[in-house]
């Protein structure tokens, strides 16, 4: 077991944004490629925004894509309490330790850190009025993504606010300390704070994390990142969706991060995700998100799964969209989606992709009708292929081909053309699965009432 802790520290808003569930995926690879501890810790000081509904959309976000965490909340852990709002007796020891050490000074009702090196005052015209800077030794920031960093505080900055709550700063370092944290993964926004941290650190004489600063995910179209706002942000969109957790588990990780190796698809199993994941392998250029990319991925694992997992998944929403009910044969509909899921988009399109085979109420396609008639009168090629498939016994996939092939050799022409009016006639579609075992799904007493009533 290595001695690697990550952690995900995130506010509980009541929304699990994509770039959060990547900041939360990307530390839960690394301790798991390293066999090392994912924590999760709760920022929830905000007392209006932070509740326990919001707190459970979260928990359930990250539980959904697979994230479980080793320590906090409801898996415990020996440095909890794992809330920041149960750990105000903490802060202020850490806080006590920086006032005897001379680290600090109250201004305007406000606590502040005290920076070490020469002072001096310049007027600053942002604010109008002489300001205290001070020449600081440069912090030098050998970041695991972004390489050598150096950056230099010249302001003091606040540690405890008027009201007495500390600020994000002081209770970050505080509970990374005593957490004992040795990687922050966070998100490149997030390194205009790190020079802060690390003055910190060093104050409370620790030796900062390893820092590694991810690259920000991009909005699909436009500059600016990616806000919970923007289509395709909330991780609890694509569950109501259908989309497969492995799906989009996949798809996130891609996002900033590459194996370096030429696959041709980029369908990866997560213990292969988990072996090759590290930190040379993440960008340091933006990700831009596409859900044009993440939806064909879903396909692709959707349409690897056995048609078990497939009908399992696929029957809430033929459900909910009225396209079957409770009653349905389950031989029948596994029948069905059998055929259905090589040419399944997604969970959403599945009940429009599939409807005709549980109803003979199905809509037929103008366009498609349109087209078929202008070649040739589809109840006259039809009416023959009644009486065939009528009188047809075996009425298995292979066996209507070869009595439909017979039958169009009799007459001149080929079987092929009379496939696009059975097609209309059984489905209203003018696509759909392979048509010869369509029929053989849909079954002789179907087919045949479905041509009568066309041809009537």
């Amino acid at each position: 077991m290595s001695n690697v802790r990550v952690r995900f520290a995130p506010s509980p808003t009541g929304f699990f944004h994509i770039g959060s569930a990547r900041t939360a995926l990307f530390n839960w690879l690394y301790a798991r490629h390293t066999g090392g501890k994912f924590i999760l810790r709760i920022e929830d000081t905000d007392k209006e925004r932070n509740t326990n509904e919001a707190l459970r959309v979260l928990m359930d976000g990250m539980r959904w894509l697979g994230l479980d965490w080793d320590e906090g909340p409801d898996a415990g852990g020996d440095c909890g309490p794992y809330f920041q709002s149960q750990r105000q007796q903490i802060y202020t020891t850490y806080l006590k330790q920086l006032i005897e050490a001379g680290r600090t000074y109250e201004k305007d009702g406000a606590v502040w850190f005290k920076l070490e090196g020469e002072r001096y005052t310049q007027y600053d015209e942002y604010k109008k009025a002489e300001v205290e800077k001070v020449r600081a030794a440069p912090v030098v920031i050998q970041d695991a993504v972004r390489g050598k960093v150096e950056r230099s505080e010249e302001l003091d900055f606040v540690l405890v606010r008027k009201d007495g709550n500390p600020v994000f700063h002081l209770v970050n370092v505080v509970d990374d300390i005593s957490m004992g944290i040795t990687h922050v993964i966070r998100g490149e926004d997030h390194l205009s704070n790190t020079s802060k941290h690390v003055e910190l650190f060093r104050a409370f004489g620790v030796d900062p994390p390893v820092f590694a600063h991810i690259p920000l995910i991009l909005k699909q179209s436009g500059p600016g990142k990616m806000s919970k706002r923007d289509q395709g942000a909330l991780i609890e969109d694509y569950e109501s969706r259908g989309f497969l957790p492995a799906a989009v588990r996949n798809y996130i990780s891609l996002l900033g991060w590459n194996p370096k190796d030429d696959r041709e698809s980029e369908k990866m199993e997560i213990e292969e995700i988990i072996e090759l994941f590290d930190f040379p392998g993440i960008n340091k250029g933006n990700a831009r998100f596409d859900e044009q990319k993440l939806s064909a991925l879903n396909t692709e694992y959707l349409r690897a799964l056995n048609v078990e997992s497939f009908a399992f998944l696929a029957a809430p929403f033929l459900i909910e969209a009225g396209t079957i009910d409770a009653t349905v044969e389950e031989d029948y509909l596994q029948a069905v989606l059998r055929l259905c899921q090589p040419k399944a988009r997604s969970l959403e399109s599945l009940p429009e992709l599939c409807r005709y085979f549980f109803t003979d109420s199905y809509l037929m396609d103008e366009k498609t009708a349109a087209k078929i008639s202008k070649k040739s009168d589809p109840k006259v090629i039809l009416t023959p292929i009644l009486t065939l498939l009528k009188a047809h016994d075996c009425f298995t996939a292979d066996a209507i081909y070869e009595a439909l092939q017979d039958y169009s050799e009799s007459q001149g022409v080929k079987v092929f053309s009379y496939f696009p009016a059975l097609r209309f006639a059984l489905s209203g579609q003018s696509g759909g699965p392979d048509l010869m075992p369509m029929l053989e799904v849909l079954g002789r007493a179907r087919v045949v009432r479905r041509l009568q009533a066309f041809l009537a």
